[in-house]
């Protein structure tokens, strides 16, 4: 049995779930895993031709599905988007701030693209939501960081550090709201294949590379999207009501080998 052919033991029905950053990939997984739960769930992104692709393969799991164009860069835009999320679902019950900006140079537009995307969104979005949170009986944060945050690294400095900053945020935040119950919690995926994904070009542009990364990750293979939205799944349930401030690592032993 593979990742993908596993039904999320989860209920999700009256749940309403917002994905920034919901269009492909990582995204695109947590948005349809949370449908296929019975959650009502809205998604965001720049693309507006993926997103709507997503939006009506959320749709057919039966729920409502609401999609909205939105440069997560940007603090007007994710606070229009998220009143209109928000609007469309009835409320908000879990925020998944899920966006990267990509920038793995050591250049002022990478760091900015990183700082941008990679935190303030998430902030920016946190704050946005919270009033409407604050009204969920079960009401729950996940940010997506990486394992990248979790080491020192050579490449890609801006991303590392700011998915670093976002793990750091997420245990002050979770100090923060815990008083009104509202769990904050992250995922830290490793290295994540899917189709026109970093490793999926990576694969065909730079093979030696794709290989050297494979033969660090003791289960032998790249992680896919699903496996990191059924860990978001757990995250966001009740099954995790007493779980927050934490980052979990989704990576197949990865950071075991440094």
């Amino acid at each position: 049995m593979t990742p993908t052919s596993l039904f999320p033991p989860f209920d999700f029905h009256g749940y309403r779930v917002v994905v920034a950053g919901g269009s492909r990939g990582i995204g695109r997984s947590m948005a349809l895993a949370f449908a296929q739960s019975g959650a009502a769930v809205s998604i965001c992104a720049r693309s507006a031709d993926a997103l709507e692709l997503t939006r009506q393969e959320v749709a057919g799991h039966g729920v409502t599905a609401h999609a909205q164009s939105c440069d997560l860069a940007s603090a007007a835009a994710i606070e229009g988007y998220i009143a209109n999320a928000a609007s469309a679902l009835g409320g908000i019950d879990v925020l998944v701030n899920n966006a990267s900006g990509y920038g793995f140079g050591d250049n002022d537009e990478a760091w900015l693209a990183d700082f941008n995307v990679d935190l303030m969104a998430a902030v920016r979005a946190s704050r946005v939501a919270l009033p409407y949170l604050e009204k969920s009986a079960h009401a729950s944060i996940l940010h997506t960081s990486s394992i990248a945050a979790l080491r020192p690294r050579a490449a890609g400095p801006s991303y590392a550090a700011m998915k670093a900053a976002l793990s750091h945020y997420t245990t002050s935040q979770a100090l923060a709201l815990a008083a009104q119950r509202i769990r904050v919690n992250a995922i830290a995926p490793g290295s994540i294949d899917f189709a026109d994904g970093m490793w999926d070009r990576c694969k065909h542009e730079d093979p030696a590379r794709y290989a050297a990364v494979l033969a660090k990750i003791p289960f032998g293979r790249y992680g896919t999207p699903e496996e990191v939205a059924y860990a978001a799944l757990f995250l966001a349930s009740p099954w995790a009501g007493w779980i927050t401030g934490q980052t979990l690592a989704v990576d197949g032993g990865q950071m075991l080998n440094g």
